[in-house]
């Protein structure tokens, strides 16, 4: 059975490259435009991982790694955080939010579905 991926990124370019490469991989996707379309498309279905944008309109990444760990269906869901963001007290800051990885744009397919396939629920 496929794995679910979440991509939630206010770029639609951006969701659909990661989302190529994810389906590429076999892996089913759900995209999300912000943290709050992302939260309103969770309705308690298994979603094996997530990858999230950090800078969006509405609700950025970090709020959104913030809300979904306090959603019991969701709290051991990993998150990568995919985004330009590059400073070290960004990534401490999605790290205490509980993001898992943090891979800076532009990245290569290969490497982030290497991430994907380490942190990927079973």
């Amino acid at each position: 059975m496929a794995k679910t991926i979440m991509v939630v990124d206010d770029s639609a370019s951006l969701r659909q490259v990661v989302g190529i490469a994810l389906r590429g991989a076999s892996y089913d996707v759900i995209e999300a435009c912000d943290g709050r379309d992302a939260l309103a498309k969770l309705s308690g279905q298994k979603v094996h991982l997530i990858i999230s944008d950090v800078n969006m309109p509405n609700m950025d990444g970090i709020s959104f790694v913030k809300a979904l760990k306090q959603l019991p269906a969701y709290k051991f869901t990993p998150v990568i955080m995919l985004t330009t963001e590059s400073q070290e007290a960004k990534k401490q800051q999605g790290q205490a939010a509980g993001a898992k990885a943090w891979v800076v744009k532009p990245f290569r397919p290969d490497q982030m579905l290497g991430a994907v396939q380490k942190l990927v629920l079973p």
